[in-house]
């Protein structure tokens, strides 16, 4: 009898032992793996190319999926069957949040590539005419953005109590050139720019077209809403690879990798 309950107190310090790493292996703070949610676009490629190195370097394992939708990119990040996102801004965060009761969260800033106003007929806005059509994204988010741009620029006057993060062709109150503003699929304006006066282009598809840089024309000025931002969920925001993350994001070796990269400030760098 002895000899048995001596054999079981040797033995429950190992059972206690696994048990406890087991569960210090399945706690998210700890963990030295990172699935990262990827779309097509220079977000997804910066972070493969500059971010991921450093983290590597540290011993964290990265892991992709692919996802052709950033919606279904954010589903698979509030289920948990990824970790990580860097291809939307705050404003696209908080609203998939509100339609989806998700508990999406913003870890940095990172990079971002703004819209532009292109034009590949005309080579100063000086240039904008009576009747000039001017293409525009036709989804919400980017063709608020659009109308911003037009206004920067001057082309048109928006209403004084225009909601700037939500503008709409109602909230035009001028337009003195009586331009055509052709709303679009964005993934189509760049094949279309010989056919255009001007276009505007969002900067992940600019990106992706491989649209030559100097026939942009105008920048906007990000609002603070539209930087992007690394994205994981509330209960990931504070582990330690989402610290490993934001801390890649602000390193030197980053900004390095910046500086020689970033040929005629094509990123707005926070």
């Amino acid at each position: 009898m002895f000899k048995k309950l001596g054999a079981v107190l040797i033995c429950l310090p190992l059972i206690f032992g696994l048990t406890s790493c087991s569960q210090s292996s399945n706690n998210p703070d700890d963990s030295k793996s990172i699935k990262v949610g990827t779309s097509p676009g220079p977000y997804s490629q910066l972070f493969k190319d500059a971010v991921a190195p450093i983290l590597q370097n540290q011993g964290y394992k990265i892991e992709y999926q692919d996802f052709s939708v950033l919606k279904q990119a954010d589903v698979a990040l509030n289920e948990g069957s990824i970790d990580l996102n860097v291809d939307q801004h705050t404003a696209y965060m908080q609203v998939f949040n509100k339609e989806e009761n998700a508990k999406l969260a913003a870890i940095t800033e990172i990079p971002t590539v703004p819209a532009g106003l292109y034009s590949s007929r005309h080579r100063s806005l000086d240039d904008v005419a009576d009747g000039h059509t001017v293409a525009i994204p036709q989804d919400a988010s980017n063709q608020s953005r659009a109308y911003n741009i037009l206004a920067t620029a001057g082309w048109i006057t928006l209403k004084p109590d225009a909601n700037l993060a939500l503008v709409t062709e109602n909230d035009i109150a001028d337009n003195p050139h009586n331009l055509d503003i052709k709303p679009m699929d964005s993934a189509t304006i760049p094949r279309s720019l010989p056919d255009l006066d001007w276009a505007v282009i969002p900067g992940s598809i600019s990106y992706s077209s491989k649209v030559d840089s100097q026939l942009e024309l105008f920048q906007e000025k990000l609002r603070p809403e539209l930087i992007l931002v690394a994205t994981t969920t509330e209960d990931k925001v504070n582990s330690q690879w989402a610290q490993a993350v934001r801390k890649a994001y602000a390193s030197q070796e980053f900004k390095d990798y910046m500086e020689k990269h970033n040929d005629n400030n094509y990123w707005y760098v926070p």
